[in-house]
């Protein structure tokens, strides 16, 4: 929240913003939740998500990734309406494989809504961003491919240090990283102080990161990051000093295998 931190984008204007300037700072995804533009409550409407896009597609080549986690969604529609953003036909949406207690709230997932959304996401030529939490989640993901539901190559993103999912630790970084399928691409997010030390081993393991402004609202100790660009800016020097090259967003298509690759 703005309260925590004055950067934090609420409207639409302002995440698309971010978002460019992330991009122009080396991202080459950007990951986008939506919020109430006077509140910054978490908000699914799907004209807040269309203006976001509009602004992004108008001036990038940005690979734009929805969530559809729902967050402020319940009741008998919740399951459709975290669908909606389907419909923007983006090149990603965030796929969250398996329940689990999140902080203070229940985080629902059933199998059969996971089932349904990889379902209508791979009709829609949309590719799945597989968010997994724990063990378990991996468990559940390759079920998915098991029954054709995710196309090649599966794209995971390890979630670490969640409250009260799977901890934020090397050793379980690598029990995630082991259990994955063979062709697999994937990357690591982590909240907090834990997102340098285990996005920079996920750069030394061959994977990809995330960084920004819904995982960690600081820089360094004592210090918020005036943006998500930030972030992103110091990833980018640590992948040049690790020997990674960053991925150009056109080069990020053809390591996921999206439509619009230029392959």
């Amino acid at each position: 929240m703005k309260s925590q931190n004055p950067s934090v984008p609420y409207t639409p204007e302002e995440i698309a913003t971010e978002a460019l300037a992330a991009w122009r700072a080396g991202a080459a995804i950007a990951h986008i939740h939506v919020r109430d533009p006077v509140t910054g409550s978490p908000d699914s409407r799907n004209e807040l998500f269309a203006e976001v896009v509009e602004r992004i597609r108008g001036n990038s080549d940005l690979i734009i990734n929805l969530t559809t986690s729902g967050l402020n969604l319940s009741g008998p529609d919740a399951g459709e309406q975290r669908l909606e953003p389907i419909s923007l036909q983006p090149e990603i949406c965030s796929l969250d494989v398996g329940s689990l207690n999140f902080r203070q709230r229940v985080f629902l997932n059933p199998a059969e809504w996971v089932e349904q959304a990889a379902t209508r996401m791979r009709e829609a030529g949309v590719k799945p961003e597989i968010e997994v939490f724990d063990i378990g989640h991996i468990r559940q993901a390759n079920h998915l491919i098991e029954l054709g539901l995710i196309a090649d190559p599966p794209w995971f993103q390890l979630c670490l240090g969640i409250p009260w999912g799977i901890e934020g630790s090397v050793e379980s970084l690598v029990e995630m990283h082991r259990r994955l399928p063979q062709n697999a691409v994937w990357s690591v997010l982590a909240p907090g102080p834990l997102q340098l030390p285990l996005t920079t081993h996920a750069l030394l393991l061959g994977g990809h990161v995330r960084v920004g402004f819904e995982d960690n609202l600081y820089l360094r100790r004592g210090e918020k990051a005036d943006s998500n660009a930030r972030f992103v800016e110091r990833t980018v020097q640590l992948a040049e000093m690790l020997q990674r090259e960053v991925a150009s967003c056109d080069e990020a298509r053809d390591i996921l295998g999206l439509a619009g690759a230029s392959s």
